[in-house]
């Protein structure tokens, strides 16, 4: 019995010493590079400070969907598929601003990454706000290769407000550059913005540093200016150069640039840099020197501005800013966007270039500056990065299957530094104000400083007191809103209606004026009748400017008008006469219905909230009061029907271009015939001047 019991304590204490040891590997990180077995997922190091980066990468891939990868430590990385779950593609599809993942993928279908693999078995409960909020096995520890790449399917949703998403930039390693910079040797030059031309600087340190010029090309030039903002590079005078430097101290830190000239960033190129125990002399050369054309917008020579043209068939819209927006093509006198499968920095940087911009600082996927209305015109664009126009490159025809507006292609292009923000506008709160500086300002919208805007020579301010003082509140995003052109064409028809049903619109101011002489309720007016359907294809809902308490009930109608006047609608003649007026107050401005995908957020009834969403139309029937124009009084003969939306410009917009919609428009006395309804900015200058001459229509076949 003894020796049984004595056998028994052997036995133990050999299996606690086998025991033992192993739980100790299991808890402490392993340094080794053989394989362990995979360890009990562990929560991800506590988030930093600074927002983690996620982006979608791969091909083929539609914009919502793609390769996962991470910037973590100033490095782009992936996730291992081992144990991923559609709790893990929810986190990251949230992150990325969409508002659910409908799956995710496995065995790199999107092709496999490059570098770091970052994360490996994460175990996600699918609440959390982060990826890095997740069990794994931490940062950089893996057992996986890039064939294990993780990704995701996102549902095409955005999360209301959500901005940053889905931009290809860059993601060069600009720890090795961080910033770039041309310094002006001529006295002049030094004074005039922007600097166009000098020697090519560094920041490296606490100062700046040149580079050697040996070995230097025309390609460096062009990258130089293209991420400076300039579209063009010229040659530079480097005799006139190499006498003044060589009179100066210059640090080379970059012995040696290798740039193909289709680079976006001079840190994208082959670099050498001076190494720590060499010399850091450029020997047989000097500081590199770069000379750059500005575009027309930013050039101070007003005789090369007329030379210079852009692109006359390729422009920008929605952005908020000069140098961005969705990119539109026109073709056959109207325009049309483009999808962004394949959409890459390079094609982003041709369009940029032959607008009069620099190189692409991002290539923006998936509608974000905005969708557009009308045709797509191109599809898997592949540009090489030298092309003068984004029609030189080689694409693909669109079917209607190929691609949506919710896929329509953007940029954001590098533009020279100006120094306006030294001269942008301060904003604060008017309380100290003792004296006006402008008055009578007018602006365009495309007009880079107030400066620039029309204004009174000498300020005319009446009231001077401090709450007469303009203000601003700015924001990244805006609504758009745009009129569905066709319907109107497809709905027009006169009504006309006995004086005795018209009360409630004489009270709300509906009808021409001559109505009010009108032998009241006998008799009837004339009604020029259509459907407005409104689409806000913008990046912000369009709210009313006043909040609820101040909107106004209309007893008569039985609702709340949150605008004054919504819309204009006019009849002209041919030389731009008002011949009848209407307009509509916003009867009750509402998420009609939406693209799919898209909830409803705005009703009016119970005195809900009113709003026109993002991806939603409000719908205005011909059937309802003030959906119409008065033409009692208006006489046989050829017109152009005008739709205004929003043209007091109470509500903010990103473009007010495409506010007014325009008809030809055909009255015989007893019918009308509209023909060519467009939106003000969807044709081409030639083809709206033939437009305006329109002689009218003969009949009511449209030939």
């Amino acid at each position: 019995m003894e020796k049984s019991r004595r056998q028994q304590r052997l036995a133990f204490i050999l299996l606690f010493g086998l025991w033992l040891p192993c739980c100790f590997t299991q808890t402490t990180p392993s340094n080794s590079a053989t394989p362990t077995p995979t360890p009990s997922p562990s929560p991800s190091p506590q988030p930093r400070t600074e927002k983690l980066k996620v982006r979608l990468a791969g091909y083929p891939r539609k914009h919502n969907e793609g390769r996962i990868e991470l910037f973590y430590k100033g490095e782009w990385g992936t996730i291992c598929d081992d144990d991923f779950s559609l709790a893990n593609a929810n986190v990251l599809c949230r992150q990325l601003g969409f508002v659910s993942a409908t799956g995710w993928t496995h065995s790199a279908k999107y092709g496999k990454g490059q570098g770091k693999i970052w994360l490996d078995n994460v175990l996600c409960g699918g609440g959390e706000k982060s990826i890095e909020l997740c069990k794994s096995r931490g940062w950089g520890n893996s057992d996986c290769t890039h064939d294990e790449d993780a990704g995701v399917v996102c549902k095409d949703e955005r999360i209301p407000g959500f901005v940053d998403s889905n931009v290809i930039d860059a993601h060069v390693d600009e720890n090795k550059i961080e910033e770039v910079r041309l310094r002006p040797v001529v006295a002049m030059a030094k004074k005039k913005l922007p600097i166009t031309e000098g020697v090519v600087e560094v920041k490296y340190k606490d100062g700046w540093a040149q580079i050697c010029d040996i070995g230097w090309t025309i390609k460096n030039t062009r990258v130089v200016c293209g991420m400076l903002g300039f579209p063009h590079e010229r040659k530079v005078n480097k005799n006139f150069y190499k006498l003044y430097l060589e009179r100066q101290k210059n640090y080379f830190h970059i012995h040696s640039v290798a740039c193909l000239g289709t680079e976006v960033h001079l840190a994208a190129c082959p670099l050498e840099f001076s190494k720590a125990n060499a010399t850091s002399a450029c020997t047989g050369g000097m500081p590199a020197v770069v000379s750059c054309m500005p575009g027309p917008l930013f050039m101070q020579n007003s005789g090369l501005k007329k030379k210079l043209k852009i692109s006359s068939n390729v422009r920008l819209k929605g952005g908020s800013r000069v140098g961005e927006g969705r990119v539109e093509v026109l073709k056959d006198n109207e325009w049309g966007t483009v999808c962004d499968d394949r959409w890459n920095l390079q094609s982003a940087s041709v369009v940029c270039r032959e607008l009069g911009f620099g190189s692409a600082k991002e290539a923006l996927t998936g509608g974000r500056l905005g969708q557009g209305m009308g045709p797509i015109y191109m599809n898997e664009v592949k540009c090489v990065g030298q092309e003068r126009s984004i029609w030189n490159c080689p694409f693909k025809n669109i079917t209607s299957e190929d691609c949506h507006h919710m896929e329509d292609a953007a940029v954001r292009c590098n533009i020279p530094y100006m120094g306006l923000e030294n001269t942008e506008t301060w904003y604060w709160d008017s309380s100290n104000v003792t004296e006006m500086v402008m008055s009578g300002v007018k602006c365009t919208g495309s007009e880079m400083s107030l400066s620039q805007c029309q204004h009174h020579k000498t300020v005319s301010c009446q009231k001077a007191a401090a709450k007469f003082a303009a203000g601003v509140i700015c924001s990244e995003t805006a609504s758009d809103l745009v009129l569905n052109a066709s319907l109107v064409q497809q709905t027009v028809y006169i009504e006309d209606r006995p004086l005795h049903m018209l009360y409630c619109a004489a009270e709300e101011d509906c009808l021409s004026k001559s109505a009010a002489k009108a032998n009241w309720p006998y008799g009837h007016r004339r009604l020029l009748r259509f459907s407005s359907q409104i689409h806000n294809i913008g990046r912000a809902d369009f709210k009313p400017k006043a909040g609820r308490h101040s909107w106004v009930w209309h007893a008569c109608h039985g609702h709340y008008h949150s605008m004054d006047i919504f819309t204009h609608y006019d009849l002209l003649n041919a030389n731009g006469t008002k011949v009848a007026e209407g307009h509509k107050a916003s009867f009750c401005l509402e998420d009609t219905d939406c693209q799919e995908g898209v909830s409803k957020r705005y009703e009016c009834a119970n005195f809900g909230d009113q709003g026109i969403t993002v991806g939603c139309w409000d719908l205005y029937r011909h059937d309802i009061d003030c959906q119409w124009i008065d033409i009692t009084d208006v006489k046989p003969g050829n017109y152009i029907l005008q739709i205004v939306i929003n043209p007091n410009y109470e509500v903010a917009e990103s473009d007010f271009t495409n506010n007014a919609m325009k008809c030809n428009c055909k009255y015989d006395g007893h019918r009308i015939w509209l023909h060519n309804c467009h939106i003000g900015d969807a044709f081409s200058e030639e083809a709206e001047r033939r437009f305006e001459k329109y002689p009218g229509q003969l009949n009511n076949r449209i030939s």
